[in-house]
């Protein structure tokens, strides 16, 4: 009996490592076409994040100035236009003696990784999720972050992720991705299917923490209705999106608010009410294969693939870009591709502002601007 466990284990893996080595030829690795689809962001206007990556997050402040973006080597810069280019605005962490590479995730924890970037319209101030160092906070004059939450239930943050504001009642609602792998992990956390993600409300005013979703895969993008009777959250590894209702007759509970065709990063409302989800890809064969297939992954896991392959299994082997715009009864109206990635790809969040939209990217040097 030991003998024929062996003998299957070592006939599935043989199965996985072909699948891998063959993984440039084949079509089964390729992002599946969405009906309806506009393969237009390949016109989008690329604009260069100078001496940095991985702009994963976009904010304008009440003046209407920036956009501010996170970047990898743990710095929030500014873009001030044209003529001048991107400027330092702030950071979550003093201790930057090691922050010298753009690229640099054995150092993430130390330098700080901000992710979702909201501006405080009231106030001025620019809160930053930073994924290793929790939820900072930054005056108009930039700076020096402070710190707001870093620990939930006596444990410190893990993976702070994204958030929304509502400003009319002074509370943040931000994501913990998960309790146990940190953002340089994420692929582990796809991998093993980890649910320990959170949804949580922070009160300005009494600066008091409340989980409200707990068991979440892989807890993401933050965005709250126009009216502020509900929020909504995403799952990245199950490519969906939930919706938390807070106010109303249904005050507390929650529902699948939509169901997508590939993995979902950061959530933002549009004036009209509408919310523009970035995908960071779209779902692949193989993708749909993988998360029905617990064994898989784990064998995946323990052949100790590099990040590209293991990365590739989720994201296909065509980069592409993937923005989808949602009703506000989580209807799909409208998917913007660019399904060769000939400008953009691996989107992390979209925009929409004075009829453009502007597109950013976690792995990406550059950031898109795209006329509707």
């Amino acid at each position: 009996m030991r003998m024929n466990s062996k003998v299957i284990g070592a006939a599935a893996a043989l199965a996985v490592v072909s699948i891998i080595i063959a993984f440039k030829f084949n079509p089964f690795f390729d992002p599946s076409s969405i009906p309806g689809d506009k393969d237009v962001l390949h016109t989008a206007q690329i604009l260069h994040v100078t001496g940095a990556v991985g702009p994963e997050s976009l904010a304008f402040d009440r003046n209407g100035e920036g956009p501010y973006t996170g970047v990898a080597d743990g710095r929030i810069l500014k873009w001030e236009g044209d003529g001048r280019g991107w400027k330092d605005f702030a950071v979550t962490t003093s201790n930057r003696t090691d922050c010298t590479r753009p690229f640099a995730p054995e150092f993430e924890h130390v330098c700080g990784r901000p992710l979702g970037l909201r501006f405080d319209k009231k106030t001025g101030d620019l809160y930053i999720a930073d994924a290793y160092l929790g939820l900072h906070m930054v005056g108009p004059a930039g700076g020096l972050a402070s710190q707001v939450v870093i620990e939930v239930e006596g444990e410190p943050l893990r993976f702070t992720n994204d958030m929304d504001i509502n400003e009319d009642d002074n509370v943040i609602y931000f994501t913990d991705s998960s309790t146990i792998y940190q953002r340089r992990q994420f692929m582990l956390a796809l991998l093993t299917a980890d649910r320990t993600g959170r949804l949580m409300k922070y009160d300005m005013s009494t600066k008091e923490v409340t989980v409200l979703l707990r068991g979440l895969a892989f807890a993401n993008g933050v965005s709250l209705s126009k009216d502020g009777s509900f929020v909504l959250v995403a799952e990245t590894t199950i490519c969906r999106i939930l919706r938390l209702w807070l106010r109303g007759p249904n005050a507390g509970q929650v529902d699948t608010f939509a169901e997508l065709p590939g993995f979902p990063d950061n959530v933002r409302r549009n004036s009209k009410g509408e919310f523009w989800v970035a995908l960071h890809a779209k779902k692949s064969p193989f993708a749909k294969w993988l998360a029905s297939n617990s064994w898989a992954r784990q064998l995946i896991l323990k052949l100790q693939f590099s990040f590209k392959q293991l990365h590739s299994s989720f994201a296909g082997r065509k980069p592409h870009g993937c923005a989808i715009k949602l009703s506000e009864k989580g209807e799909i109206l409208e998917v913007l591709e660019d399904s060769e990635g000939k400008a953009l790809r691996f989107i992390s969040e979209v925009e929409e502002r004075d009829g453009k939209l502007w597109i950013s990217s976690v792995l990406m040097p550059f950031i898109g601007i795209y006329s509707l």
